[in-house]
């Protein structure tokens, strides 16, 4: 498993991105991935709270995708 932050939901959309580890290389997830209450994600991202997650990995065909997405109270969890 992984651990990041999420960096961006674009406004309106069911998908997000996390941080990658590598520069300009974010994983995508789509909100079926999230194992959580949608909204509330998207309420905290948008006033600018660090969303801290566990994810697991694959490779699609537009680049790296995070799956299984589970939100964590502290990187440390």
């Amino acid at each position: 498993m992984i651990k990041s932050t999420i960096s961006r939901i674009p406004e309106g959309k069911f998908f997000g991105f996390i941080t990658g580890t590598r520069k300009n290389q974010d994983y995508f997830f789509h909100r079926d991935d999230f194992n959580g209450f949608w909204e509330d994600l998207v309420r905290d991202v948008k006033v600018g709270i660090p969303i801290w997650v566990e994810f697991e990995t694959e490779e699609s065909l537009k680049g790296l995708r995070a799956k299984n997405v589970r939100r964590m109270d502290h990187p440390n969890d």
